[in-house]
């Protein structure tokens, strides 16, 4: 979100959990194995299980929204650009795929060009051409075909306007292919980042005279290691068998160890977990990449050694915070705000969402990763349980001196973030300093839409952001950049109404600096100055743990993604 946040962040990062867009990477594999598992020599050959709750329903590469080329569209689908498939923090590097590089940018990062490798070819053996992918990147503007991530609708010149190539032949003027194996894109600003949203499967071939629209989905024509050669129930049964024409002298980040892969989606939680940890038949060389370990199902693994070995421990750049609408009294007045910031137990937060193993406390707006920017600071030290005397104290100097009464909207879901376990920590929390909170909880539709809707947004709620791809700029500018504040429709992520020239320019700014770590570092900085004014508090950050089965073999898991990438993984 920016974009792929806005949308992952509100659907609690399901594209990143299924498709495998942005989310984590190991706390720590000790080296335990289960019963063969994750540190065993990997071979090629066998059969992959993936067990999930919910279906691939979007599985055209202009329907996905995903970055890093997603988890199972990672298989069939290869892309500019690619996420760095490694463990941690070296995991959220952006590397080349089917470029040679991570593009070259000029006049400042408003123009990114790329060639092609040699050698790269469908699954029929075709060669993969620069006019394919620019194809491609035209059929994600089609109407029939909404739901990616909109950024180049913004970022291409004539992207606003531009409806596909289904209604408009002549294509973008601002994707230049002078010949076969290069790429030029022309945009209406600086953009930086270009190298991180070029992973997304926007940028995915497709052949012109094989797109068969709405109905492309059932058999894309694969680029990757894998070949669809079953999609039903829209996408809830998958089968992917290999391509036999997909090389790995072109691709060094896919391993592609099993012949086949087999998706078996609409399973309910409890059931996942169950086979995956009894791990009968197919099911011993099985995986998840949408089902966390629950509290309890957790404690139990922990408990069994065998079990304990085989669950994979992520990070995904994601916060979940306490938002103002400054629009509403009280939380006009800094102070208030400053005062809550100061009250919020952070031990009792973190307990219920599930606990030390599930969550980490926050005390910034971004993630606590290097890619991000993270820059440590702590405005308003509540310590582990709260700080009610300084609330209170502030309080008093607001004008509450005999406290207040307020209203916290959450959702009724069960889903450890925005639910009532965590707006019941922070009720109590609040209580201490002598605010009493009245909850407010809204079924998630009716909630989604009042806390993203401009003129309906409440004075407090809990709130949620996911990265798109692991850098500040899509953590912070759709929060806090006055120029994306969304009058109309269930849209808008900047609840504080910052509208801030300074903080805008900087934003662009930081936009034309195509060296990460120095712009991550600018990232941080904005980060730690917007937090001075208390818009929002930080409340913690998940971690995902996932088990996998015991026959499943070279476990990778990036900061990136936060999950098991399956393009690492062995069955045999």
């Amino acid at each position: 979100m920016s974009v792929i946040s806005r949308r992952v962040a509100a659907a609690a990062v399901s594209v990143v959990l299924i498709g495998g867009a942005a989310a984590c990477g190991p706390e720590g594999n000790d080296g335990a194995e289960g019963d063969g598992g994750a540190q065993g020599s990997a071979k090629k050959g066998g059969t992959l299980t993936v067990l999930n709750r919910q279906p691939q329903k979007q599985f055209d590469p202009a329907r996905l929204y995903t970055s890093g080329g997603g988890n199972i569209p990672s298989l069939v689908y290869r892309t500019l650009t690619t996420r760095n498939r490694e463990d941690g923090a070296k995991g959220t590097e952006v590397v080349p795929d089917l470029a040679t590089d991570t593009g070259t940018p000029s006049d400042d990062a408003k123009t990114w060009t790329y060639k092609l490798k040699d050698g790269l070819k469908y699954e029929d053996g075709s060669p993969i051409t620069a006019a394919d992918i620019k194809y491609g990147v035209e059929r994600s503007f089609a109407a029939e075909l909404s739901g990616s991530a909109p950024y180049l609708r913004d970022w291409l010149i004539g992207g606003d306007t531009y409806q596909g190539p289904y209604k408009e032949k002549k294509g973008l003027d601002s994707i230049e292919t002078p010949d076969a194996k290069t790429l030029v894109f022309k945009l209406r600003k600086s953009v930086g980042d270009f190298p991180y949203f070029a992973t997304s499967t926007q940028f995915a071939p497709v052949p012109k005279a094989k797109d068969t629209g709405v109905k492309y989905a059932e058999h894309p024509v694969s680029s990757g290691p894998y070949r669809v050669v079953k999609n039903v129930g829209d996408g809830e049964q998958m089968v992917l068998e290999r391509n036999t024409h997909w090389s790995e002298e072109t691709d060094k980040e896919r391993h592609a160890y099993p012949d086949r892969i087999e998706v078996k989606s609409g399973l309910s939680s409890a059931v996942i977990n169950q086979r995956l940890s009894s791990g009968q038949g197919a099911d011993a060389a099985a995986v998840t990449t949408d089902t966390n370990l629950g509290p309890a199902e957790l404690a139990q693994v922990t408990g069994d050694k065998k079990l304990a070995g085989r669950v994979g421990t992520g990070h995904f750049g994601y916060t979940n915070y306490l938002a103002f609408n400054p629009e509403v009294k009280p939380f006009d007045d800094p102070k208030v705000r400053e005062a809550i910031s100061y009250a919020i137990n952070r031990t009792s937060v973190v307990n219920a969402a599930g606990g030390s193993s599930l969550a980490e406390p926050a005390t910034t707006f971004l993630p606590n990763q290097k890619s991000f920017g993270f820059t440590p600071y702590d405005h308003f030290p509540a310590g582990k349980t709260g700080n009610a005397a300084k609330a209170k104290e502030l309080l008093k100097e607001a004008g509450h001196e005999d406290g207040l009464e307020i209203t916290l909207t959450h959702s009724t879901a069960q889903d450890f973030e925005t639910s009532p376990e965590i707006a019941t920590a922070v009720q109590a929390a609040l209580k201490e300093a002598g605010i009493k909170v009245k909850l407010e909880g809204l079924e998630i539709n009716d909630y989604d839409e009042k806390t993203h809707s401009l003129d309906k947004q409440p004075g407090l709620f809990l709130a949620h952001w996911g990265a798109d791809w692991p850098s500040g700029g899509p953590f912070l500018a759709p929060i806090f950049d006055g120029r994306q504040i969304v009058k109309e429709g269930a849209g808008n992520y900047n609840a504080s109404r910052l509208d801030d020239s300074k903080v805008n320019d900087e934003i662009d700014a930081i936009n034309k600096v195509t060296d990460h770590g120095a712009a991550a570092e600018r990232w941080g900085a904005l980060d730690r100055k917007i937090g001075e004014q208390a818009l929002t508090v930080p409340l913690f950050h998940p971690v995902y743990k996932r088990l996998y089965g015991k026959s499943v073999k070279n476990v990778v898991i990036s900061d990136w993604t936060g999950v098991l990438d399956v393009s690492q993984v062995a069955v045999k």
